[in-house]
């Protein structure tokens, strides 16, 4: 999809999203003020082991400053004991914590979208042989297809407790595939089952910026929270927390390749990249919804 096309996607559906009368209509509901959540004593053994896991390299270990992945983890209520459903990995930063996590007393299953060619196939099997190289920690990984253009099934329809959708709304988005893949995690999820969120954010009292020379508009990979919102409720899905675990007030957004100028990804090597550096990784969102009870 070109750039052109993208930022009309994203455009067109924060239009879409505005004029639906039962949505402009209903505000966004406020999650209740909770305390700060922690994760019960086994989960937070496994976790901690897994954190300074030597499967991990250095490089993927200097991330956890930026991901938190104890606060997040805690804020969406994981356990153990549960099902959950990664979706959409990328490289596997999350994968590598919750492998060994969920190992011996719950399951993960990552869901890959195996219609690839060309880059995406390769990225496939670059993960295939990453988990066939540490077998004591990916060895129970299930596999699921994931193909939101397509609807197919997300694992077992009311088997999962938690799916994880990390850094991924924004290509939804533009794709037009959010309210297909929402449906398909909303599915995926027993009653009272959590949809945990983590998106590059974009200020709701911001709107986005046209496109113009050396800016990818709104294709600069951040969201609106407030988008993100409406179409999960719209879902079927109900607010229930807010954290700003993954804020950043450093963040600007205004970077010329979006929020990929930013570390990890660095698109523009040097240029700039001390101040990159400085930023750190995205300001960003971190929602979580349930499924209602039946």
């Amino acid at each position: 999809m070109s750039l052109v096309k993208f930022a009309s996607a994203v455009v067109m559906a924060s239009v879409a999203l505005s004029s639906v009368p039962a949505l402009a209509a209903k505000k966004s509901p406020k999650p209740a003020a909770t305390v700060a959540p922690a994760l019960d004593p086994a989960t937070a053994q496994l976790l901690d082991a897994a954190i300074a896991g030597q499967h991990r390299s250095a490089e993927e270990k200097a991330r956890d400053v930026y991901r938190h992945p104890r606060e997040a983890l805690a804020f969406y209520g994981l356990n153990s004991t549960m099902t959950v459903i990664e979706v959409s990995p990328g490289a596997g930063w999350w994968t590598e914590l919750l492998a060994p996590l969920l190992r011996d007393s719950g399951k993960l299953q990552v869901a890959l979208n195996t219609n690839l060619n060309g880059g995406g196939r390769r990225g496939l099997g670059d993960t295939l042989v990453r988990y066939a190289a540490a077998p004591k920690v990916y060895d129970k990984v299930e596999l699921i297809n994931y193909a939101p253009s397509l609807g197919t099934r997300l694992g077992v329809d009311g088997g999962a407790d938690m799916v994880l959708v990390f850094r991924h709304m924004h290509g939804l988005i533009g794709s037009n595939l959010a309210p297909q893949a929402l449906k398909l995690y909303f599915d995926a999820l027993k009653p009272g089952g959590v949809l945990a969120i983590e998106q590059h954010r974009w200020p709701d009292a911001l709107p986005y910026p046209d496109r113009k020379e050396g800016w990818e508009g709104v294709n600069s990979g951040y969201i609106k929270e407030a988008d993100v919102i409406a179409l999960a409720t719209a879902a079927g899905f109900k607010l229930v927390g807010k954290s700003e675990v993954n804020a950043n007030p450093k963040d600007t957004r205004d970077h010329p390749r979006g929020v990929w100028n930013l570390p990890p990804v660095l698109r523009d090597g040097a240029v700039d990249k001390d101040k990159y550096l400085a930023i750190g990784e995205s300001d960003r969102m971190t929602l979580k919804f349930v499924k209602p009870a039946a």
